[in-house]
């Protein structure tokens, strides 16, 4: 079963571009990169696909010669498959793992340009800091995550419900019995997640407990790649810091309250390490003065989330029956899953193009304490975005930063309906994707 994925139309623009690069498809593992390329190359006359995990001997092909021609007439004959340029799409997966690989992309781009080839691999910004030069202008990346909420309803065959919340506004808001639907089918995919395979399996069979089980597999799989950095940090230590990112979720994370055993300079190592993985997202404080709201960030003040919010319920062992039947928003949002959930709605609806930062807000002043859940910046607005539940006299850090900011508007995303009170303007939770546009 595939689940299209909103990159699907990126891949086929791709496909078609003249002048085109190779692909590099990034992100991290089990997150859909190789089935959303295979069904890409359904529409090509042939297909060959490449791993460089499953097919070592490749590897001696890449050591050598790395002129397209010549690597094309080698991977013909060894696994009997003609490349023909305009009607094969040739896919390498797993290229991390053969670093020439890599290399010998921005050639394909030089001398055989009319030849679509695309590549994929986790861990790869690992791979890709060991390459001096990374056919800069050459080599075209595209990034992607878990499925957002948007991807979750279409995999559900919910097209007139994603219609239906994509038309609404403050102004039309739904109608409740919709608005109801909408909410439920979000708990249940705060519970599962956007792992595809989870999905997958909600989608067939309707089954929350099975799908518990196939995220305790993904979790002692991701647990079990930390053997894979071992070369640059021991995986006892990655665990370590990755458990800890669980228990500080919803906060600033803390490096003393990492780890007893580890230094500082170890904790952040380990940590970057997980980022560069794609497992843990961080959000970074910043100043907000102006745009771009990179441009005044303090790296010591970042919150950490996780890229799924499955996997972090499961690590969390909430009760998901509570997260499921609770009308209490308190309760939906325990261990701080919505604002993950927020936070990785944002990357997910993000253009794939990039690799989109997340930011947050935070003054720490005597009697005044103020967090700003989210910082987007929409043209040249900034625009602040608070996770909540409560009346408007709940905003008070809202109101602050709008006042110190001079900012136009905010919104606030709850478990209510379309509305809008002022300079806030409201949207349910499922629909961050409605609010960034």
């Amino acid at each position: 079963m595939y689940l299209g994925r909103s990159i699907d139309k990126e891949l086929l623009f791709w496909k078609k571009e003249s002048g085109r690069k190779p692909l590099l498809v990034r992100g991290a593992r089990q997150v859909g990169k190789s089935s959303s390329i295979r069904k890409l190359g359904e529409k090509f006359d042939s297909f060959l696909e490449i791993n460089f995990e499953e097919h070592k001997n490749v590897h001696s092909l890449f050591k050598g010669n790395l002129t397209p021609q010549v690597l094309c007439e080698n991977l013909s004959v060894m696994f009997d498959t003609e490349i023909i340029p305009g009607k094969t799409l040739l896919f390498l997966d797993e290229i991390q793992t053969c670093i020439p690989a890599i290399s010998s992309l921005r050639f394909f781009y030089e001398k055989m340009p009319e030849l679509h080839v695309v590549a994929a691999g986790s861990l790869l910004e690992f791979a890709l800091a060991e390459i001096p030069s990374f056919g800069v202008g050459r080599i075209r990346s595209i990034y992607m995550y878990p499925l957002s909420f948007d991807e979750f309803l279409l995999g559900l065959g919910q097209g007139k419900l994603l219609e239906a919340k994509r038309k609404a506004d403050s102004q039309n808001p739904l109608v409740i019995p919709i608005h109801e639907k909408l909410l439920d089918l979000l708990k249940k995919f705060l519970v599962i997640g956007g792992m595809p395979e989870v999905v997958e399996k909600y989608a067939s069979q309707n089954d929350l407990r099975g799908c518990q089980r196939v995220l305790d597999d993904l979790i002692v799989s991701l647990r079990t790649d930390f053997a894979k950095y071992k070369d640059k940090v021991p995986s006892f230590r990655i665990r370590e810091i990755f458990e800890s990112v669980v228990r500080q979720s919803g906060g600033k994370f803390v490096y003393t309250k990492a780890s007893q055993k580890l230094n500082i300079h170890q904790i952040k190592e380990t940590l970057e390490l997980l980022i560069m993985a794609g497992l843990v997202i961080p959000v970074t404080h910043t100043s907000a003065n102006g745009i771009p709201l990179g441009a005044e960030v303090n790296p010591k003040k970042r919150k950490m989330l996780l890229l799924d919010t499955g996997i972090f319920q499961r690590l969390m062992q909430l009760d998901i029956s509570e997260l499921l039947f609770s009308e209490d928003f308190k309760l939906v949002n325990k261990g701080g899953i919505a604002e993950q959930f927020v936070g990785l709605e944002i990357l997910k609806n993000a253009s794939c193009y990039n690799q989109t930062e997340l930011f947050y807000w935070h003054r720490e002043a005597l009697n005044s304490n103020a967090v700003v859940d989210y910082l987007i910046q929409k043209q040249n607005n900034i625009v602040p975005v608070e996770v909540k539940s409560g009346t408007k006299g709940s905003m008070n850090s809202m109101f602050l930063f709008l006042n110190e900011k001079k900012t136009k508007y905010g919104c606030r995303l709850s478990l209510e309906n379309f509305a809008e009170y002022k300079n806030i303007k409201v949207y349910p939770l499922y629909a961050v994707n409605n609010s960034l546009e």
